[in-house]
């Protein structure tokens, strides 16, 4: 009995999966700059010690290995959130408040890639993108926020500034999207899409053209803040979109209910999803 154990201790580790918990989460002009400054829009009020706090305090609960984190202004206002002891915060080289990046638990290996620098045609945000080692895998993460205002419009028709250049980044998603399925890797792309993804979208139409994509949130709705279509959304391809397990899709709520804590707290709450990843 004694040698029938040894040898299978001794055997590869075939078909052993690991938990992996990826979420993403709009944090709404989350700044250090003090009220009045020349970056920031007249209506933003920054947050309190005691808002950085309470954040931070939702972002330990959350407890996700990787999130991919939107309108944060660097990595001073990221790591109030998601202390270095704890994670190790990847930001892009945008020259802007509303910066893309992603916080990575400490122990996880990864290696960041060059920002997608054509999604923020010029003035906007650019995407974060990391190649993150897990065990004999790797797993390609693009993290974006696309442009706002065209959120259930449609978006082959619809005129206007949002519209538009909307229309302009899809192109720049799926060649990105369509270089990962031609590189057969495992590969997601999650953050703030800033459009409703229901029915028969041109979006998400136009992104399963370059490559099948499992969407998270699919046949979903969010209860942040009230029950309504999501706009954040986890997309996995390759191999990912079966490492994606059924019914882990988790939106954690605020447990403050007063609007007006939007302000306090996020407009957007921490979307999240588990991965069954090979070892």
């Amino acid at each position: 009995m004694r040698v029938l154990i040894l040898l299978m201790l001794l055997l590869p580790a075939s078909g052993r999966a690991a938990d992996l918990k990826v979420a993403t989460w709009n944090l709404d002009w989350l700044t250090t700059r003090q009220a009045g400054d020349r970056g920031l829009p007249t209506d933003v009020v920054p947050r309190s010690v005691g808002d950085f706090d309470l954040l931070a305090a939702y972002a330990q609960e959350l407890n996700a290995d990787v999130v991919a984190i939107e309108e944060v202004d660097g990595w001073g206002a990221a790591a109030k959130l998601f202390p270095r002891d704890r994670y190790s915060i990847h930001m892009t080289r945008d020259h802007v408040v509303q910066r893309v990046g992603i916080a990575v638990r400490r122990g996880l290996r990864y290696d960041a890639n060059p920002d997608v620098t054509g999604l923020s045609l010029s003035h906007l945000r650019s995407g974060a993108d990391i190649t993150l080692h897990l065990g004999t895998a790797d797993l390609r993460i693009l993290a974006v926020h696309l442009k706002k205002g065209c959120r259930d419009k449609p978006l082959q028709k619809a005129g206007g500034t949002a519209c538009t250049e909307l229309r302009s980044q899809i192109p720049l998603l799926a060649e990105w999207i369509a270089a990962r399925r031609q590189e057969n890797v495992p590969f997601l792309v999650v953050g703030d899409f800033n459009r409703s993804m229901d029915g028969k979208d041109a979006l998400i139409a136009a992104l399963r053209d370059a490559a099948p994509l499992a969407r998270a949130t699919e046949g979903h709705s969010s209860p942040c803040w009230g029950n309504e279509s999501f706009i954040d959304h986890i997309l996995a391809g390759g191999a990912a979109a079966e490492w994606m397990k059924p019914d882990t899709l988790r939106v954690l709520t605020f447990r403050e209910t007063d609007p007006l804590l939007k302000d306090r707290l996020s407009d957007h709450c921490p979307v999240s999803v588990r991965l069954s990843v090979p070892e």
